[in-house]
């Protein structure tokens, strides 16, 4: 077990490379369709399979979806793109090499912003952003000696996201991770679904003497699944490497493989100095030129990223930091809060609804805001209903909206009033409710009339109790506080 006192001599040094399956229909070079859980080996086609003869094209789709990705991420758009075959053999790599892109990215630089535990904000920075087309999946079915291959996945348009090695713990991993996932949703670029293996990512680790200018060797993790096993991963390798420089091992440069079971990595193969992929340009795709035209289209179509709603929900609807990053968390949530805040000027009540009642029915049917049932003026007319003081937030939330959601079709003014919810704000009403309460409460009112005066919550909690919480609570604090101090 390593010690504090141990890791503290360290630095550990990260890079990842994240790769995002892009939403297009079909693949990066073919038109075969892109649809996860077909039936193995067929969205497949002569060119996915590189038989002699056939001819590559690059989709026009995917090409705007790494643009899209680049100005996100404030990186510069390569206007002068060749494409590259990357040679090595793997069973499930049809053609014995990929397609992708060496020396011309198609985004250089760039950044993406993170929050640190401390509260703070760090940009990891980007080397680049590039096109490429995925592999094929292959299969080991429990008793088979063989294996068996599915070529679905081959040609599936992938953009690799590779940081400089700037991050710094696995907590920093995790972070950025669930960033680049949130942005590819927002850019409606990738669904970010690890599970599925859309999205993915490897990790570069190495462990330095802290003060030290000379790295040590990079050891590369794969196979992990999960933003938490990522995570697990990194931290396992920290550990494994400062023991093996402590014990006066040398680290080998190597591939490792994650098992989730154990939570250790384990050795696949080791790393030459130099990969020789026999890089060099594909003789059958021509080089593809952006325009200014072409990439200014694409900067005008745009979604709003997070950061700007954020920024805006905070500065426009006045709302903490804290509200606006939860409602920003999730794209679909985002926008409709956004949409809310074009039915009511109540943007406080609004964010309360959001995170509180909204979110509670969604999580327990474990839904998205896109099946809820109820549109965003419903749930305005619900704040308009408690800033009118015609029910109260409780019988809003507690009693209203649930018949609301199994009647979205009607107006909840009109449920109110069928069910007898509104609140009840007529002095002649409410004022024999309270004589009542102070009757029967006589020894609590002369204690409060003697200074007590904490016991209004208690005069307030009958009146609401015999009341059947109709009684408007602003009106019965008021006649209430009159009706003690005769």
């Amino acid at each position: 077990m390593l010690n504090q006192e141990i890791r503290d001599k360290y630095k550990v040094v990260i890079g990842l490379e994240v790769h995002a399956q892009l939403l297009t229909q079909s693949k990066m070079y073919a038109s075969d369709p892109v649809e996860y859980g077909n039936l193995p080996n067929t969205n497949i086609s002569v060119i996915t399979l590189g038989h002699p003869g056939t001819l590559p094209v690059v989709n026009k789709r995917a090409v705007e979806y790494a643009m899209r990705m680049g100005i996100a991420c404030r990186s510069e758009i390569t206007r002068y793109n060749i494409f590259d075959r990357k040679n090595y053999f793997y069973p499930d790599l049809p053609k014995g090499y990929q397609v992708t892109q060496d020396k011309t990215p198609i985004c250089r630089g760039g950044f993406i912003a993170i929050k640190t535990k401390e509260g703070g904000e760090k940009q990891v920075s980007l080397t680049r952003i590039h096109m490429e087309e995925d592999s094929g999946k292959s299969m080991h079915l429990e008793g088979d000696v063989d294996t068996l291959v599915d070529f679905n996945r081959a040609g599936t348009p992938l953009i690799e996201i590779v940081t400089e090695p700037v991050v710094e713990s696995s907590e920093e991993a995790y972070v950025f991770l669930q960033e680049i996932r949130r942005l590819v949703r927002y850019l409606d670029i990738c669904d970010g679904n690890m599970e599925e293996g859309s999205l993915r990512c490897d990790a570069n680790i190495s462990v330095m003497l802290a003060g030290s200018e000379v790295y040590g060797k990079k050891v590369e993790v794969k196979n992990m699944n999960s933003f938490r096993n990522v995570q697990r991963a990194i931290e396992y390798e920290i550990e494994r490497q400062i023991l093996a420089v402590e014990a006066g091992e040398k680290i080998s440069s190597e591939t490792r493989t994650f098992d989730a079971t154990t939570g250790t990595t384990i050795s696949m193969r080791t790393k030459e100095e130099l990969n020789d992929y026999r890089y060099f340009p594909e003789p059958d795709l021509s080089p593809l030129v952006i325009s200014d035209e072409w990439l200014n289209s694409v900067k005008e179509q745009m979604p709003s990223l997070p950061w700007e709603l954020l920024h805006k929900f905070v500065n426009e609807y006045g709302l903490s930091e804290y509200d606006a990053q939860v409602l920003t968390d999730s794209k679909n949530i985002a926008l409709y809060f956004e949409e809310l805040c074009s039915q009511t000027r109540n943007y406080k009540a609004a964010a309360n609804w959001m995170m509180g009642p909204v979110k509670g029915y969604l999580n327990e049917l474990t839904l998205d805001i896109t099946n809820f049932p109820l549109k965003p003026a419903q749930v305005a007319e619900l704040i308009e209903l408690v800033d009118s003081n015609k029910v109260s937030f409780s019988v809003a939330s507690q009693k209203l909206y649930p018949l609301l959601l199994q009647q979205p079709q009607q107006k909840a003014i009109a449920i109110a009033e069928a069910e007898n919810l509104l609140q009840e704000s007529n002095e002649d009403t409410i004022l024999p409710i309270i004589e009542d309460v102070i009757a029967a409460w006589p020894e609590k009112v002369e204690e409060y009339r003697g200074g007590k005066k904490g016991l209004l919550g208690l005069f307030m909690g009958e009146v609401m109790k015999k009341s059947q919480g109709k009684a408007d609570p602003k009106k019965t604090n008021q006649l209430l506080r009159e009706a003690l101090e005769k």
